[in-house]
């Protein structure tokens, strides 16, 4: 084996840009939390669906078609190539739609010398599919990790569960994010030396505690409270419509409450209505979306964060939060009891309706939650024994395959 570092070469559609900065943000931190410790090299290839207009009435498309061919972010190149995505009919073409794209970006990159070693994909479908066809193309090891729906949903399309398991197969290692997801590929006969639990840690430089107050006079919110959070996506998978039933059950006891919402999507609308139509529109506030740098003064000016998801693979909004001293209620789902183990940082709400939420919120906010305590807890989650642990898989699939 020669003495020239790693090399490895990340491949997910889950990537930032600097179009879109917060689209998959935690594969590139996982990333970038890898490389901190040097005797790695990377390289991103990142594909982007192909649409023809960048007119910002087309919403998402439009950032997709915006997107840099290449970029640098955060001194890693990136290359967006362009693949095929018909409605309808573009799930089950996906897989080799990605794999042909992704050809000519890789053969750009070894064109350049970049001859990698590892081929590290994120998302089992399509990304991780697509990844196996890689793989075999250029004779590499390959890892795949697994991230939530797409263990914990896809497979429900047989189609789409017959390409996961043929790629799991393949696939030199699985990664998944919490145990509960190692348990799927379990169940489907994956021998047990390729399952690899390596979780999500919480960046706790940039998610930091600051006073609450002062945080809520920055960011000009006005009234007493408690003040309730909620960070992701406005769609219906998150739950945020029950944060909303949860806060209207509760006005009785806590009058002065106040929900926050920072995020977009297609369910605002929806969710502005449903506050109306319950009576506490005027207590819930829409920020919108914020860079993940300035997140940690919103989740410091909350009393408590609130996720309602119907599925999460490892929820890192949890860890942010608490990170920031903010102890947090939540679905009893997936890997979030292995987020949430202590009753004095969080609680886990087993029904997911608006009364039992309205529960959860009470019951967490009757406590005298230390929110020293909080953070400290979350300290327990740092990168580092994830990135050793990466360190060692990819050291050794790199030398078997150099052998």
């Amino acid at each position: 084996m020669s003495n020239r570092p790693l090399r490895l070469l990340t491949f997910s559609t889950l990537y930032p840009s600097s179009v879109r900065p917060g689209h998959g943000i935690f594969v590139e931190t996982r990333l970038r939390e890898l490389l901190k410790g040097g005797g790695i090299e990377a390289k991103v290839v990142a594909p982007v669906p192909w649409f023809p207009f960048t007119h910002p009435r087309f919403g998402e498309y439009a950032k997709m078609a915006a997107t840099p061919r290449r970029e640098q972010r955060n001194g890693l190149d990136v290359l967006h190539p362009r693949y095929l995505l018909p409605p309808k009919v573009g799930m089950y073409m996906a897989p080799d739609s990605l794999a042909r794209a992704a050809i000519r970006a890789i053969d750009q990159l070894l064109d350049e010398g970049f001859d990698f070693d590892v081929i590290d994909a994120h998302y089992y479908y399509p990304d991780g599919v697509a990844a196996a066809q890689l793989a075999k193309r250029y004779g590499k090891p390959l890892t795949i990790t697994a991230r939530g729906t797409d263990l914990n949903l896809i497979p429900a399309y047989p189609r789409a569960k017959r390409r996961i398991h043929e790629a799991a197969l393949q696939a030199d290692a699985s990664i998944g994010v919490c145990n509960a997801l190692m348990d799927v590929l379990r169940g489907w006969g994956l021998p047990e030396q390729k399952l690899n639990v390596f979780r999500n840690g919480v960046d706790l430089e940039r998610f930091r505690p600051v006073d609450s107050q002062e945080a809520r006079e920055a960011l000009g919110l006005k009234g007493p409270g408690p003040w309730i959070i909620s960070v992701g996506y406005l769609i219906e998978r998150k739950g945020h419509h029950l944060t909303i039933e949860a806060l209207a059950q509760l006005a009785p006891r806590l009058p002065e409450a106040r929900l926050v919402f920072v995020g977009q999507g297609e369910e605002e609308g929806a969710l502005r209505a449903l506050a109306q139509q319950l009576g506490v529109a005027d207590r819930v506030i829409f920020a919108g979306p914020q860079p993940n740098t300035e997140l940690y003064r919103w989740y410091s000016a909350a009393d408590l964060f609130v996720l309602a998801s119907s599925r999460e693979g490892w929820a890192n909004v949890l860890l942010e939060s608490m990170a920031c001293g903010t102890p947090v209620v939540a679905s009893s789902i997936w890997g979030t009891p292995e987020v949430v183990t202590d009753p004095r940082v969080g609680q886990l709400v087993e029904q997911r309706t608006g009364p039992a939420f309205a529960e959860g919120i009470a019951a967490q906010l009757a406590k005298a939650t230390d929110r020293g305590l909080v953070r400290r807890y979350a300290e327990g989650f740092s990168w580092q024994a994830t990135s050793d642990a990466q360190r060692e898989l990819f050291t050794r699939l790199a030398r078997a395959g150099r052998a």
